[in-house]
């Protein structure tokens, strides 16, 4: 199987975090003035009302759905980059204890000896080298919160919701996995039933050889050389070094000349999918399955003039809240020749751990990777990234504070100003001190998929 070193390119689109400072000046300056027109005098000297604040939670600040939705997406980023950044340290630390290592900062030099120590583990047991058996984890938006933040921002803006938002489908901007309005442009995606289809393209799955053919996994019947497991009746039942003739147990979707049993991923529709065939790539209409990548979130009633000015903050609140599913995390081998019993049974110990703690890394790598740098498997789908996305749309905000474009209740406005300080100080940190983190990320998620 192919691995894939995590990489980090750089974004196009995004803000400069130097350029932060300007803007929150810009905003202080701005809408502190429109609070000197629209308070009273005496009302200054106490804020205008209970604030809110993104660090409390209490998160109604501006009384305007827009703006909060936009405080409420800069909560959940933060949140998501700490959780990511607390999942990391504490599974080092795991690994750090599991390799005999002293406690110590997080830090490059730590890494660097973590990373010395299991390729030390791997070069002390294992001999001939490893396959690596990986699949990353899958990261899209969250349409639901889409969906949720858009609705509610629509009511809030009294508008009449005309269409169920738990039945509505999005404009995906990236790849749309499921039902496709218009034309799929690419790769099809179809769910053979129990008897398995024929498959001209890749299948995921078990592929039936009637003909002997190479087998990229582990081979059940009959190898022409090379099997490393065969069982009583001298059938294969592991890997195949010839061809193999039987059922192919694919490790990842690779091509079938015989009948896929499983998915089938092909430039066609290849017949006889079970639920019909579903679009797996960029969709040239509205996508009913998930998107991977940007997507606009449906209006819930077309007739209100402030739906389409929700649909930012709904989609900010959708890409700050980036899912990612576990991957998958394995390495095939064979022992030295003199590995006692006991030091095997204590490095496939130790191999359990590390495969735990590093799909946990690599799955909250993915995660950081796609909010910091839009980038999912190695190719920007968020452009921009869902940083910058934020980033410009503070600098946006501070533009329509300055001209007196937003609809703030006037009480409001002295809370609105330390709730736009506080936003820019932790997109700011996001993109200095969570960014340092990622490299360390990258740097030992790509030695767990090559650990030797």
């Amino acid at each position: 199987m192919q691995q894939r070193t995590p990489s980090k390119s750089t974004q196009t689109g995004s803000t400069p975090m130097g350029a932060l400072t300007l803007i929150g000046l810009g905003l202080v300056g701005g809408i502190s003035v429109a609070a000197l027109q629209g308070c009273d005098p005496e009302s200054l000297k106490e804020p205008c009302g209970p604030c809110g604040s993104i660090a409390s939670g209490q998160l109604s600040i501006s009384g305007n759905a827009q703006v909060d939705g936009f405080f409420t997406a800069v909560s959940d980023f933060t949140k998501a980059t700490a959780e990511i950044q607390g999942s990391f340290e504490a599974d080092v630390r795991a690994l750090g204890q599991l390799y005999g290592m002293a406690e110590g900062s997080i830090d490059a030099a730590f890494i660097t000896e973590l990373k010395g120590r299991i390729q030390g583990d791997f070069m002390a047991n294992v001999e001939g080298g490893i396959r690596l058996k990986y699949k990353p984890p899958r990261c899209e938006a969250s349409v639901n919160v889409a969906l949720e933040a858009q609705a509610s921002c629509e009511v809030n803006a009294d508008c009449e919701a005309t269409v169920d938002p738990g039945m509505a489908s999005v404009s995906c901007e990236g790849k749309c996995e499921g039902s496709c309005s218009g034309t799929c442009m690419g790769e099809v995606k179809c769910v053979a039933p129990s008897a398995g289809i024929s498959c001209e393209g890749e299948c995921e799955g078990s592929c039936q050889l009637d003909v002997a053919a190479g087998c990229d996994g582990t081979c059940h019947g009959e190898c022409s050389a090379g099997c490393e497991l065969t069982d009583a009746n001298g059938q294969c039942q592991g890997r195949c070094a010839g061809d193999c003739t039987g059922t192919c147990e694919l490790d990842a979707r690779a091509e079938c000349g015989g009948t896929c049993h499983g998915t089938c991923y092909a430039m066609a529709d290849p017949g006889g999918c079970e639920g019909g065939v579903q679009c797996n790539a960029e969709c040239m209409g509205e996508c009913s399955g998930s998107c991977q990548g940007s997507f606009e979130p449906p209006m819930a009633s077309a007739s209100c003039e402030a739906s389409a000015d929700c649909q930012a903050q709904a989609k900010a609140q959708a890409e700050a809240n980036i899912e990612c599913s576990p991957p998958s995390l394995d390495w095939e081998f064979a022992f030295k020749a003199g590995v006692s019993a006991d030091a095997q049974a204590s490095f496939v110990a130790r191999l359990g751990e590390l495969r735990v703690r590093g799909a946990a890394i690599l799955r909250g790598l993915a995660k950081a990777q796609a909010l910091i740098n839009g980038e999912i498997d190695g190719e920007v789908v968020f452009n921009p990234s869902p940083l910058a996305n934020l980033t410009a749309k503070i600098g946006g905000f501070a533009s329509a504070g300055i001209s007196g474009e937003l609809d703030i209740p006037p009480a409001r406005l002295t809370c609105v100003v330390p709730a736009f300080q506080e936003a820019v100080t932790l997109l700011a940190d996001a993109g200095t001190e969570f960014t340092a983190s990622l490299a360390l990320q990258a740097d030992l998620g790509a030695s767990l998929l090559s650990p030797m």
